[in-house]
Parts: C-alpha cells; sequence; structure tokens
C-alpha cells in the first residue's frame, strides 16, 4: 500500500504505524506542490526519514497553484489527486516501486480535521453530502483511498509519534489564519473542547447519519436515473424528469452531475436549473446554466453538460 507523506506530524505517524504493520510492503507518496518556498526543504525531509524507515519514497511534482476564483486548498487537494492519478498504471491501478506493487493509498486525515470540515460545511449551508464530511474509504480513478485515522484526534498522534522519536516538520502554511480551516483549528476547535470535551466522537456520529442518509439517496438517485435516462447516454430526459417531485428532481439532477462530471452545482444554480426545467414545455425553450467549470444545456429531449 501507499502513504500520502506530507513529512508532517500526522502523515508521519501513519507512515510508521503502516511500516511496522506492512513491513516491505508500503511505499510513500510526496506531492510538492511548487508553492511553498520551502517545499524542497520539505522533500530532503521526507527523503531522510523513509531512507530511516526504510520505505521507498516517490516524490511528484505538481502545479499546485490556484487559479482566479480558485480557493488554494481546493486547488492543492486537486493536484495531489491528479499526482496519485498519473503515479498509478492506466487500466490496473497499480504503482509499483522497488518491487512493492500497491493499489490503495492512506491519507492521515484525523479527528480534527474531520471536525474542521463538518464546521467548515454548516458555515456554508451545504447539505447532507457536506455533513457526512469526509468518509473513510472511497474509490477515485481505480484507486481506492483510505482514512484510517478519522476517530483519532491529533493530540493522540502526537503522543504516539513521541514514543516512536522519528522527527517531522511543521508546515507554516497550517497556521496562517488568512485560511478558513486554520481558523476554525486556532478559534473554534479550542472552544468546542472546553464547552464539549467529546465534540469529536459526537460530531462523528452526525457525519455518520448524514453520510447514511445521502448513501440513500444516492440509491435513489441511481433508480430514478436508470428509468429516466434515453436509452443510449447517462442523460435525463426532460419529459420524464418533470413528472418527479421537486425534491427528487433536485436529488436526481445532484446525482447525475456529480456520478458523471464530478461537479456539485451551488444552491443557486440546481434552483435556477430546477425553474427551467419546469419552464420547458415547448421544442424551442432552451436551457443555459453554468454549473461548476461547465454549462448545463437543453439537447434535444434531454439535459447535457458541456465543459467548453
Amino acid at each position: 500500500m501507499a502513504v500520502a507523506y506530507s513529512g508532517g506530524a500526522d502523515s508521519t505517524a501513519l507512515l510508521v504505524a503502516c511500516a511496522e504493520k506492512w513491513p516491505g510492503q508500503v511505499v510513500a507518496i510526496h506531492v510538492h506542490h511548487g508553492v511553498q518556498a520551502a517545499a524542497e526543504v520539505f522533500v530532503t525531509h521526507c527523503e531522510s526519514v523513509c531512507a530511516r524507515l526504510g520505505v521507498p519514497l516517490q516524490v511528484s511534482r505538481v502545479d499546485g497553484r490556484h487559479a482566479p476564483g480558485q480557493s488554494p486548498e481546493d486547488a492543492a487537494r486537486r493536484a495531489r489527486y491528479l499526482a496519485f492519478k498519473a503515479l498509478a498504471h492506466v487500466g490496473y491501478a497499480q504503482l509499483a516501486i522497488d518491487n512493492v506493487v500497491f493499489k490503495s493509498i492512506a491519507i492521515a486525515q484525523h479527528a480534527d480535521d474531520q471536525a474542521e470540515t463538518i464546521v467548515l460545511a454548516l458555515s456554508r449551508g451545504a447539505g447532507l453530502a457536506g455533513l457526512a464530511a469526509m468518509p473513510a474509504r472511497w474509490e477515485r480513478d481505480g484507486i481506492d483511498y483510505h482514512r484510517p485515522l478519522l476517530r483519532v484526534s491529533s493530540a493522540d498522534i502526537r503522543a504516539w509519534l513521541a514514543t516512536r522519536a522519528v522527527p517531522f516538520i511543521e508546515d507554516p502554511s497550517n497556521v496562517d489564519e488568512k485560511f478558513t480551516r486554520n481558523r476554525i483549528r486556532a478559534r473554534i476547535l479550542p472552544v468546542l473542547q472546553k464547552v464539549f470535551p467529546h465534540f469529536r466522537e459526537t460530531f462523528a456520529r452526525s457525519s455518520g447519519h448524514a453520510a447514511q442518509a445521502q448513501e440513500i439517496l444516492n440509491e435513489v438517485g441511481l433508480q430514478d436515473m436508470d428509468a429516466i435516462s434515453a436509452t443510449d447516454v447517462r442523460a435525463p430526459t426532460i419529459a420524464i424528469l418533470q413528472n418527479l417531485s421537486r425534491a427528487r428532481q433536485a436529488n436526481l439532477l445532484r446525482y447525475w452531475l456529480k456520478s458523471e462530471f464530478r461537479v456539485a452545482p451551488s444552491a443557486a444554480q440546481l434552483d435556477e436549473l430546477l425553474h427551467q426545467v419546469a419552464a420547458c414545455t415547448t421544442r424551442g425553450h432552451q436551457i443555459n446554466i453554468k454549473v461548476g467549470n461547465g454549462f448545463v444545456r437543453r439537447e434535444g429531449d434531454v439535459l447535457a453538460w458541456y465543459n467548453p
């Protein structure tokens, strides 16, 4: 298996734990985003630690700069997953480094990260998908991803790592409060800890309930998609879509855009799309609504999404 290894405390602890449990079967992947001046120092540190642990290291250099209107965190996240995808063998979703072959990647996000994600989702008025926060396991581009530390606090991870005496680095961007997630970490989580000492566990239960409910909605979306799609394409047929309740239309459209194109419409975009679908009663009625980085358009009797 592979471990996404930044050099920080959390990913270092995960790497050490995996290397101890599966000696000779672990690979470390370090993504060099090309953004911070200290990025080369991070690489050197990771090389040193991996040499000490006897773990092969693959460094992937990407362009993690954000585009206008894009958050730096989102740009970095997208760059990381593109790097992971690029490292996988096409068609096999496997990477071989020093004779170690893997098709799964472990990521060191933990209980505090999960709590931050939930607070961030609440601040943005997210629905069930957002409140479900980060899944413990998921598949993307043929690779299985795992977050084994989601029930472990940051403090416990660091305490465990201290017993192994393995060095780690502190990323200065993690304390820069111009980023919303860092402000949540610095200002909100300490208050929650003081008022609700078990908030990590209760937040995790709530996110689990939301994830379960979202799974049901996804199943309904899939069933509706199968019933409503044109026979030769995975696209909603407008006339049949109109026969569903507005709530079910919304669920189906969200499911279609996410499952087919990995696009999530904003509340305003989805509301406008629903309005246009309801008004689409003549052959001449056109639909052209921006969703994500593309557009939902009418194409004959069905809806289509285009990325210009």
